[in-house]
Order: structure tokens, then sequence, then C-alpha cells
């Protein structure tokens, strides 16, 4: 594959959860069946099952492929994949260790890197579970410099849920391909083929949460009614779009890496094709992409600070009602007119951990320290909230209306007790003295 400059003819459908039928051909998909005895222009139909057959309908989710190759056609064997040096995700996950102190990092490097994709650049930073279970998830940081050339990746472990801090790029699949910013976020499920593409050679650098365990959905809106949060027609879903690119056209060295995560561990096997090569599909089970500028907030118009949940945007179930995986949650730009009330996010023990991260900007909770492409994490029950600045000035200032417009923040917010890599732990990255960040915090009590 060569880099893709053009731009112009990416289109999307949209709906989050529709039934989307799409083809890059008139007339490729089969009228009335599945899987007819021939495709339409000799292709082959191949089904892309992302639940199990008897899940109950409002769950079950596929898709069907029309392709010129069935995916089953390879050049090579699997074989380990060699990282050639580069971070190990196989190796982060397994060093996970138990550190319940609050932690903070500094944003990784993105000038003077050695070439390094998407693949490359991602990097453990917590986790648990097994995906051997599919139980569990694992969170990442990444920084990219170089488009993934001639190389296709898919998870056979879990969804991926891409929250791009800086640069542009195309996120070629195999169900069509979408332009993913910064303040955008790209879900790309279990086993869905992919390639990332940087754009005019710009650095990419943003966070990813990969769900073990079931699918992203809209949280329920309860008593809040039809309408609002993420509304589902702002969600983007790729059009049908194909190569079809082989050792017959490109000539006999052409050569394809196709890179699979199984069991936290990388498989690379070669083709002698593109693997983009569906030329249509229908079905609802797909990547997709939403922009976080469009979310309709939800906030107190009368007094205190409402909890988080009112900011999530997607979330991924747990068998327990109202208990997530994982929660994908933002801090988006918003009016604050809370009467007599401490307007920034409470002090705060959580039965749920909490990983976030920084869009651009600043985030109303902290001063100094926690900037755009930094982290933090808040494990479960450990105490955490405004550092010392913040809460004094927040305690003191002019509660008239105010619109926060400093900063896009997140936050991954998970039912489980994360463990940190050792990388991460030991990173140059962590800043060892977060904790002193609440150290200032003055005693207020007096007694009559």
């Amino acid at each position: 594959m060569s880099e893709h400059s053009n731009q112009s003819d990416i289109i999307y459908l949209s709906g989050f959860g529709s039934y989307i039928s799409t083809e890059a051909i008139p007339n490729t998909l089969p009228n009335n069946q599945n899987s007819p005895q021939s495709c339409s222009y000799g292709l082959y139909a191949e089904q892309l099952s992302g639940t199990a057959f008897t899940a109950p309908r409002h769950k079950n989710l596929h898709s069907w492929l029309y392709r010129i190759r069935p995916s089953v056609i390879t050049a090579t064997d699997y074989e380990s994949y060699d990282s050639n040096g580069r971070y190990d995700i196989y190796e982060g996950f397994q060093s996970l260790v138990i550190e319940p102190k609050p932690l903070r990092w500094n944003p990784l490097d993105i000038d003077d890197i050695p070439p390094t994709n998407f693949i490359e650049g991602l990097q453990v930073v917590c986790g648990t579970g097994d995906p051997s279970l599919k139980e569990g998830l694992c969170i990442y940081n990444y920084v990219a410099n170089s488009s993934m050339i001639n190389t296709a990746f898919y998870s056979s472990d879990g969804d991926f849920l891409i929250v791009p801090e800086q640069g542009s790029m195309i996120v070629i699949t195999e169900l069509g391909r979408l332009i993913v910013n910064s303040s955008e976020i790209v879900v790309i499920p279990r086993g869905i083929r992919f390639s990332i593409q940087i754009i005019n050679n710009e650095s990419i650098r943003g966070y990813a949460l990969e769900a073990f365990s079931g699918h992203f959905e809209l949280p329920s809106l309860g008593v809040i009614g039809s309408n609002g949060l993420a509304n589902p027609r702002d969600f983007l879903i790729p059009t049908a779009w194909y190569e079809d690119i082989d050792n017959q056209s490109a000539g006999e060295n052409y050569s394809y890496n196709l890179i699979n995560k199984y069991m936290g561990k990388l498989f690379k096997r070669s083709l002698n094709h593109s693997p983009f090569d569906v030329v249509g599909w229908h079905g609802n089970y797909y990547p997709f992409k939403y922009d976080l500028k469009h979310f309709n907030t939800i906030n107190t118009v009368s007094y205190d600070h409402l909890d988080p949940s009112i900011f999530t945007v997607l979330t991924c179930p747990s068998n327990e009602p109202g208990v997530a995986i994982a929660d994908f949650v933002i801090f988006p730009p918003r009016w604050m007119v809370a009467e007599h009330t401490f307007r920034p996010p409470y002090f705060h023990r959580n039965c749920m951990s909490e990983y976030m991260g920084m869009i651009y900007g600043k985030y109303d909770g902290k001063g100094d320290g926690f900037v755009p492409g930094g982290s933090s994490l808040h494990s479960v029950m450990t105490p955490h909230g405004p550092d010392a600045g913040s809460f004094v000035k927040a305690s003191h200032v002019d509660l008239s209306p105010v619109y926060f417009n400093e900063g896009l923040a997140f936050m991954f917010e998970t039912n489980y007790l994360l463990k940190v890599s050792t990388g991460y732990l030991h990173s140059k990255k962590l800043q060892s003295n977060y904790w002193q960040c609440w150290a200032d915090l003055p005693k207020l009590f007096s007694p009559p």
C-alpha cells in the first residue's frame, strides 16, 4: 500500500448501531440473501461475527463482506512478530505490577524519535485480566511518525478505542476509510483489520483502550430522555472502499505484513495481496468515529458538582447493571453556573479506577503538571481531587456564570483494579512528586 494522500473521496454514513449496506461498485451486494452460489464480479462472501450466533438480537453484531480474496489466503504461516528491539506490548502486559498510589506522567516524546508506526509506538500503561478469558482491558499510550506501509493489524483480544491527542491520521480498514483528527475518537472492533497512515508527515500521539470483553455502546439516558450526550446521528461509519493490489499487479516481490494480536502476543504472516479488498458489505459490526465537539453536555443549573457519569460518551457494560468494564468520559467546554458551590471536581474515593488524559488545554481540577499528552491513574479507593492551588482558587472565586473553554480532558473509568506496567512505573516520564500537589492543602477547621 502506498501512502494515502487523497482524502477528498472519503465519505461516511451515519447513525450509531445502524444496519449498513454499502458498495464501492454498484450491484455488489446480493439481493435477498447473504451467500449466493456465485457472488457478483467473482467476489467471495465472508461473514465477520462480533458476537456469538445466539446472542440476543439487540446485542447481535455481524457483517457480511464481499471481497476479492477470502481472508484464509496467506503466503506464509504465522510466526512471532519481531519487535526489532522496540517496545514489546506483550512483555508490557506481562510485567504488570500492583501499585495503589496516585500516578501521573508527562507526555511521550514526539520529536526526534526513530521511524515508528502506530503498532510499533503502542506502549502498555496499565491493565488487568486475561484476554484468553475475554476478561479485562489494557490501556496504552502511543506515538508515531511513520505510516504503516504494506502493514495491517488486527486484534483477536478486543475492541480498540483510540483517542488522538496530536496529529491527524487516515484509518484504513477492511470496511472503508476514516480520517481521524485530534478531538475525535475512533473505535475498531475485535478482528477488523486496519492500517494507520499519518498525514503530511505529521507525527501523531494519543491514547488507546482495548476492552477484552463486550463492545462499546451508547449509555442509557434514563430520565434525561430521548436526546442528549452523544447523539447517535453524529457517529460516522465508513463506506465500502477497496484496493486490488497483489504480486501480479505490483510485481512478484510484493508482500504485505498482517500482524495479529492474540492473547496479548503479536504474530505476523505475509500476504501476496492487500487485505483491504472488500468491495461491498452489509451489517452492524464495523468501525466508527465520533467528533467530541458534537457532545451535548448536561450540567447542573442549580447547585453542586454532578457526578462525571453525565459526561459519558460510550460505555462497555459488564454483566452487572450499571457497572462498566470501561466508560469513556470527557470533560468538554461547558457553562458552569452552579450557585454557592465548589465547582471543580470534588475530592473523591471511588470503587472504580480512573485513567485520565489531556487532549488540549488544561483541566479545571488541576493546575500545572497535567498537560496535553500527559496522563494520570487514580486506582480503586485511592484518594484524589483538585490540587491545593485549584482548591484555594475555587473556594474564593466569584460564582458568576462562566463558560469553561480552556481544555478537553477525558477519562477511561473501569470497574477493574488496574496494575501498572514496569516500564511506566519506572519511566522517566513519571512525576515522582505528584502526591505533593495536595501537600499544601490548608487545615481550615475552625470549631465554634
